[in-house]
């Protein structure tokens, strides 16, 4: 299939680019980044130096994502959602010099198989978001996301769950077990049933 690559866009030669992905319009792909197969690189997107992308990982316009992240495979970054990498910027150091690479540690930004961030949502250095988890629009993710949660608000708290589907989950009032204290959520679009116990979720097994 080959790879796509805009005339205006900026993709360091030292990059990785797997087969089938597209990277558009003025976005900039930094050195040492790897993109897996089928990704799709929006207009205007910056990913930055040794940043790893998955499978059929979708950034959107404007996204931007910061070293060292890692988004597995599946991963959705909304329009102009920023992956930060410092917990305490500077742009000079104690002395008055301005800071370079080598001055701090970036601490990236990890998001597992599946997930998704919505449009202009802020994840802040060192968080990871679980799997098939959903991050609402401008929301500012601050502390770790469980899998399959769906978060929102600043900072981000879970509001619901949601399925592999990404559409929020319905409570079936009853649950396998009884007594070991599990509720049993079914998606509406597949009818794949998740169980709740202890603040996380898992598919049941069929």
């Amino acid at each position: 299939m080959g790879v796509r690559i805009q005339p205006s866009a900026d993709v360091d030669e030292r990059a990785e680019i797997g087969d089938g992905t597209a990277v558009w319009h003025l976005a900039q792909v930094r050195e040492g980044a790897v993109l897996g197969r089928d990704c799709i690189v929006g207009r205007g997107a910056y990913v930055g130096p040794g940043v790893r992308l998955g499978y059929g990982v979708k950034l959107q316009n404007h996204a931007l994502v910061y070293e060292p992240a890692v988004l597995e495979d599946g991963v959705f970054i909304g329009p102009a959602a920023v992956l930060t990498n410092d917990l305490y910027p500077r742009s000079l150091d104690v002395d008055g010099r301005v800071k370079r690479p080598d001055d701090w540690d970036a601490l990236g930004v990890t998001v597992r198989e599946g997930a998704s961030v919505g449009a202009r949502a802020v994840v802040v250095a060192g968080v990871t978001i679980g799997r098939f988890a959903l991050v609402a629009a401008g929301a500012v993710v601050a502390r770790d996301v469980p899998d399959f949660a769906l978060v929102a608000g600043a900072p981000a708290r879970r509001i619901r769950w949601v399925g592999r589907a990404g559409v929020p989950l319905e409570d079936t009032g009853d649950g396998p077990g009884g007594g070991r204290g599990e509720a049993v959520w079914r998606c509406p679009r597949t009818g794949e049933e998740y169980a709740e116990r202890g603040g996380r979720l898992a598919p049941v097994a069929r």
